[in-house]
């Protein structure tokens, strides 16, 4: 038994030192070209010495073993390179080398042998390379490869600066449109939970007329328009500690005490930004419009809030509560170029004692408090347009159509249409002026309105 299984034994170290002789020479084989693999005779060649000089090349390159990309079994990778197609060859990057490099490795392990160079093409391509001089092959191309990838760390160093200069790009702008705790949190894909502010001052502005002045300007005016005014706005808001929750249309709103909170000083801060802009929008002109001037209406209130993120795709950073509801009521119910204010927000500038003046507007509903115009502040010498006369019972929302230049009271369209009416006037063809006499035209003529006229009724219809 004991003598039995000791043969059993031997034969089984016998078939594992076989498999282990059959593995090392398909390791072996790695190098050599498929010609000589397919030749049943194992012999050598020049063309096949050339052959595996390009899978060193491709050793030196990837700094790994042959074909070790290629992630399978030494005797399958040998059998694919004998039974092309497809031709099985190792896969080197372009970015891992120069091209002198690749272009030569590439000609040396060419299927067909006789395509491949010679040494001595090898030796020129290497002495080309070198400038004529003279040096070890291998040497020579570990130096192009040391000063390739020295020029690949200055090539990355310089795409890393120009990607963290678009990443500080990218985080001023969303910083812009999100507060930047915010931004931060949602960046490291943190959730971002509605959040409770106690003490906080809201600021809404409105332009007086703007659907007038939007319905006889074209488009890109408009938006003219309302970038100037709002780069104006943005750069006041800028020197206050107060943050911009969003602009609709012609409504500017705007918040202090969030997100970050600043004790009691959240009503000081809207209420100096809000001075500054009422004397900046004394002197701005419309560029398409100067003869027009813009007047805008501005509320304010102070009281808790609720500030929150909605939305994935394009999340916003939205004010919830009756604060909000509150201020918006005071920029409707206000005047132009003037800060209304309510009870809430005159207590808390009181109580600062920062000199802050106001004047009183009685209660327009009975049973409702009182609110106040902000006229000004103890050291704010900046002069303030003075607010138009508003008769009682007149709206606080529109242009009275005398405040309109005679030349701006057309539409775009009606300007267009009259434009096109008068070209055809002008090209009126020879044959039918042949046949209307010059008494019939002027009576064409006098009989359709006057460009003036037809303005004048449908901008007075528009207004009434």
């Amino acid at each position: 038994m004991e003598r039995r299984t000791a043969i059993r034994g031997a034969i089984i170290r016998g078939g594992a030192n076989t498999e282990r002789r059959a593995i090392s020479l398909s390791v072996k084989l790695l190098w050599s070209a498929p010609e000589l693999l397919r030749n049943s005779v194992r012999g050598g060649s020049f063309a096949g010495d050339v052959f595996s000089f390009s899978i060193i090349i491709q050793e030196v390159i990837s700094r790994t073993l042959p074909y070790a990309m290629m992630d399978m079994p030494a005797h399958e990778i040998v059998e694919r390179i004998k039974t092309p197609p497809p031709l099985f060859r190792p896969v080197v990057s372009v970015d891992e080398a120069p091209t002198e490099c690749l272009s030569l490795m590439n000609e040396c392990w060419n299927e067909d042998p006789s395509k491949r160079p010679s040494f001595d093409d090898i030796f020129k391509q290497f002495r080309g390379i070198n400038r004529g001089k003279r040096a070890n092959i291998i040497d020579s191309m570990l130096r192009m490869l040391e000063q390739y990838s020295s020029n690949l760390e200055d090539l990355i160093r310089e795409r890393t600066d120009e990607l963290e200069v678009e990443r500080s790009k990218t985080d001023k702008l969303i910083g812009q449109l999100l507060p930047k705790s915010v931004a931060q949190a949602l960046k490291k894909g943190k959730p971002v939970r509605p959040e409770h502010y106690s003490d906080s001052t809201l600021y809404f502005s409105d332009i007086v007329g703007f659907t007038t002045i939007s319905a006889l300007s074209e488009p890109i005016e408009v938006v003219d328009l309302l970038n100037d005014l709002y780069t104006m706005f943005d750069a006041i808001i800028a020197s206050h500690d107060v943050y911009k929750v969003e602009t609709i249309g012609d409504a500017y709103m705007v918040a202090s005490g969030v997100p970050n909170r600043n004790g009691t000083r959240h009503a000081a801060e809207v209420s100096n930004m809000s001075l500054d802009i009422l004397h900046s929008i004394g002197a701005f002109k419309i560029k398409h419009m100067p003869e027009i001037k813009v007047k805008i209406r501005i509320g304010l209130h102070s009281g808790p809030l609720v500030a929150g993120v909605v939305g994935l795709m394009m999340p916003r950073y939205c004010l919830f509560g009756d604060t909000v509801t509150t201020a918006s009521h005071m920029e409707a119910s206000g005047l132009p170029y003037r800060i209304h204010i309510s009870l809430a927000t005159m207590k808390v500038l009181t109580s600062l004692k920062l000199g802050y003046h106001f004047e009183t507007r009685k209660a327009q509903v009975k049973g409702s408090e009182d609110t106040y115009w902000l006229i000004g502040q103890d050291g704010f010498t900046k002069p303030l347009p003075v607010p138009p006369d508003v008769i009682g019972g007149a709206s606080n929302h529109g242009i009275s159509l005398d405040e309109i230049p005679q030349r701006y009271r057309c539409s775009p369209l009606q300007k267009r249409e009259i434009h096109s009416a008068e070209e055809h006037e002008l090209h009126i063809p020879e044959e039918e002026t042949k046949l209307n006499s010059i008494p019939r035209a002027r009576e064409v003529r006098s009989i359709r309105p006057s460009a003036d006229l037809r303005c004048n009724h449908e901008t007075h219809r528009s207004t009434a």
